[in-house]
């Protein structure tokens, strides 16, 4: 039976198993540490007996199954026979080599034997000759020894006695370290022996050579053009001539301070100012009127040119670019080449036991912040003239390269206060820009509402001859868009709330690049916390808020300040914004600015809910006084109405005055205007004749009837008595109470206010008998059109009543006109 190489891996593995399992070896190829089974029946066993174990079956099987167990053992023997043919067929090619590989190992064995043989002879032939020579040199080995240390002695002295002239050679080829070590291995050997004159004059004499090469050494060190190896050299040189270490440091930090002084002082001179305009112009006109200007008009031109030339002046990056390139790539190679002279050279050899790198590292700490300091000044000068809020980018990428290139100084000087010194920088500079960036947002919204004063004043101008209430103080310095001006009250309010809110997002969106992931310092707890919540959040947008509503409450100030000029619906228009803001502007804003910031409340903030109580509270205010302003407008034409007439020789009435028509023309004017900014709001129920309502001259008593006839001037204390006790079960009208948000509330109020004068001016007057006719006229025709715009039809009744009333108890003749006649003159009128 024959089977090919690739024959199959599983059989393989099972027969190589049976194998193992034969002859009791585990997977390592070992034999398996198990307890040997001592029962003679166990085929597998060491202790099998054959005669036992077929007795056994015979005993408890039955023929069937001695049969079955015949053929299994027999497949079982088969099976292992065919498996070790299987192998030997495998291993033939392995066996074959197992035995050439043996016949090589013996014939190999045998001449190495040989090999070992002969060089075992040799040792023993090397042995006896090394006795034999040491036998014979026994005597003279004192002796050799001691010519030995007279030789090396002598070579010691003529090194001494050759050094002043090895040294004079050193400092002719300028073999400075060569001459240093020579001196260094006689000096003590010198000082030693310094009694005997030979050697002293040895000593002086190198000496005066050594004095002469540390001369060298400092003009060279003082000189600074050498590379940094030459100057390293030099120094370690220097302090093993014993020169002062402190002197050394000085000198050096003293000669960078000059290079790094002149960088200063360029940076200096970019942000210092400009002359004035007045003074160039001086100085142009002193130039023309000379003499020389006369003759060559090209004569001193560079100089015209610099007083002229004011945008020279480089940007905030290119300053600090120049400022990171020239000072602070010179200080990072100062405090480098420092710390490889004085510092890391230092702490090995003999002389880290003179403590020159903790001096040296102190004197650098504070040559490095003097110097820093200086430049810190000049960047936050620079900072500060950046007024401009259109471009923040720049500003920001200054920042980040002005704190990137101060990491480098961290990292060659640990400890130093110069990095976060320069992060107080940047986060002050952060800070500023917001308080920049809030105080645009405020002459932003102030320069809008001066926009919208004027849309107000000019409805109907066209935007070439007015301008747009977005356009005015474009933040970001760009022109404003060119579109027609709103000319009603809602399209004013949209276009200046979403003005206003255009600014706010294009402000958050430049005070965001300051919390960028690619800029360095924005990976700073200031800038993760406390800038987006203290900073943005309330510095900017909080106070931004707050500022509104604030300047929003200026325009309530009495007549005769600021708010006396205010036109009223200006008043309705920000009482409006306050109150959108409080229903959903704020919370907006807010919740945009805490997305786009990320904002952790770890401190306390504003909330939300106290900005629209602010806000709300401004809103009611600018409304309460928009219906005061309004209600005075109307009264001051009934108190002049009533002030400039003589109620006493008046003629009779044939019509309504005028000026009751102005007044109904302006609280319909008004009710329209109310209503393009709020809703309608609630009314109570109006009776069907409302617009019919008589009114009898004596406050609609129907029991003061009966004392009209007998009315004289001696008996005024009856119908006041009467009108009181109506008055004491009668409604109380409060007129300047609060008004609701809608149009029924504000329009109650104006009209309460216009009604009240009225009746306090009545008041005042005397009347005749057509005075009284005529106040019956005007109240009438007053009560026909203003029901409708209030809340309670009863409360204009009321007011109206009292004042017939107050009229006929200042009549000197109470006549009152008929119904009928007053109905005909007001329908006619």
């Amino acid at each position: 039976m024959n089977y090919s190489e690739g024959s199959d891996p599983g059989r393989r593995r099972r027969v190589h198993g049976m194998l193992k399992l034969y002859y009791g070896l585990n997977e390592e190829g070992k034999a398996a540490e198990q307890q040997e089974s001592l029962d003679p029946c166990d085929i597998n066993g060491p202790h099998f007996d054959p005669e036992l174990f077929l007795n056994k079956l015979r005993r408890e099987c039955s023929l069937a199954e001695l049969m079955d167990q015949e053929t299994c053992m027999v497949k079982q023997i088969r099976s292992l026979d065919s498996d070790m043919q299987t192998l030997v067929y495998e291993n033939y090619n392995k066996f074959i080599s197992a035995t050439d590989t043996i016949r090589k190992m013996k014939n190999d064995f045998k001449k190495m034997e040989d090999e070992m043989d002969c060089l075992s002879a040799n040792m023993a032939a090397i042995t006896d000759f090394s006795a034999c020579i040491s036998g014979t040199l026994q005597d003279q080995h004192a002796q050799i020894t001691k010519l030995s240390g007279v030789h090396t002695l002598l070579r010691k002295l003529q090194f001494l006695f050759e050094l002043p002239a090895r040294l004079n050679k050193c400092l002719e080829l300028q073999a400075y370290a060569q001459a240093v070590s020579s001196h260094r291995r006689a000096r003590c050997v010198l000082q030693q022996y310094s009694h005997l004159p030979s050697f002293k004059g040895i000593q002086d004499d190198c000496h005066a050579i050594m004095e002469k090469l540390a001369q060298e050494l400092r003009q060279k060190f003082r000189d600074g053009g050498s590379s940094a190896k030459d100057l390293s050299e030099c120094v370690e040189l220097l302090l093993q001539l014993d020169e002062p270490a402190e002197e050394l440091c000085d000198k050096f930090l003293s000669h960078a301070r000059c290079r790094l002084e002149s960088d200063l002082h360029g940076l200096e001179a970019e942000i210092r100012p400009y002359p004035s305009a007045s003074a160039v112009k001086d100085a142009s006109a002193r130039r023309l009127s000379s003499p020389a200007a006369a003759g060559s008009s090209t004569d001193n031109s560079p100089k015209a040119a610099t007083l002229t030339s004011p945008t020279s002046n480089t940007d905030i990056l290119e300053f600090i670019d120049r400022g990171c390139n020239e000072f602070v790539s010179s200080l990072c190679l100062v405090i480098t080449s420092y710390q490889e002279l004085f510092i890391n050279n230092a702490q090995t050899g003999e002389l880290v036991s003179k403590n020159i790198p903790q001096m040296a590292t102190g004197k650098l700490h504070a040559f490095v912040d003097d110097l820093a300091a200086h430049y810190f000044s000049l960047v936050e000068r620079r900072i500060q003239e950046e007024k401009g809020v259109g471009d923040n980018s720049l500003l920001v990428r200054a920042l980040d390269r002005f704190h990137r290139r101060l990491q480098a100084v961290a990292k060659l000087l640990p400890g130093s206060a110069v990095p976060n010194r320069g992060t107080e920088i940047v986060i002050r500079a952060a800070t500023e820009r917001v308080k920049q960036y809030l105080s645009a947002l405020q002459s932003f919204y102030m320069d809008s509402l001066t926009d919208v004063r004027q849309a107000l004043a000019t409805p109907r101008l066209s935007v070439t001859g007015g301008a747009s209430v977005a356009g005015g103080g474009a933040l970001l310095g760009g022109p404003a868009s060119v579109r027609d001006t709103p000319t009603s009250l809602p399209e004013l309010l949209s276009s200046l709330s979403a003005s206003i809110l255009n600014q706010i997002k294009s402000v958050l969106a430049s005070v965001h690049l300051f919390t960028a992931k690619d800029i360095t310092f924005s990976n700073k707890p200031y800038f993760k916390g406390e800038f987006c919540s203290q900073g943005v959040r309330e510095s900017l947008v909080v106070s931004f808020i707050k500022f509104v509503c604030q300047s929003s409450r200026q325009f309530c100030e009495s007549a005769g300040d600021k708010g006396g000029s205010t036109p009223p619906a200006l008043l309705l228009l920000l009482s409006r914004l306050c109150l959108d803001y409080e229903t959903s502007t704020i919370s907006y804003i807010l919740t945009l600015t805490d997305e786009q910031f990320l904002v952790q409340h770890h401190s306390p903030v504003t909330p939300v809910t106290t900005l629209c109580a602010e806000a709300r509270e401004a809103a009611q205010k600018l409304l309460n006084h928009y219906v005061k302003v309004q209600g005075l407008i109307i009264s001051q034409m009934l108190r002049k109405s009533v002030e400039t007439r003589d109620w006493v020789n008046t003629i009779e009435p044939r019509n309504v005055r005028a000026v009751m028509k102005r007044v109904v023309e302006d609280t319909t004017s008004i009710d329209v205007q109310v209503g393009l900014l709020y809703e309608e709001g609630v009314r109570k129920a109006h009776s069907s004749d409302s617009s019919k309502r008589t009114f009898s001259v004596y406050s609609s008593s129907r029991q003061q009837a009966r004392y009209a006839a007998s009315y004289t001037p001696s008996a005024p204390m009856d119908t006041n008595l009467l009108s009181n006790i109506h008055k004491l079960f009668s409604e109380r009208i409060d007129i300047f109470s609060s008004v609701e948000f809608n149009k029924v509330s504000v329009m109650t109020g104006i009209i309460k206010i216009s009604l009240k004068t009225f009746l306090e001016c009545v008041r005042l007057r005397t009347f005749g008998r057509y005075g009284l006719q005529q106040i019956q006229v005007d109240c009438h025709y007053l009560q026909m059109y203003l029901w409708r715009f209030v809340s309670d039809e009863n409360l204009v009744h009321f007011l109206l009543d009292e004042i017939v009333g107050s009229s006929a108890h200042r009549c000197l003749d109470p006549a009152p006109m008929e119904q009928s006649v007053i109905e005909v003159i007001c329908e006619r009128g």
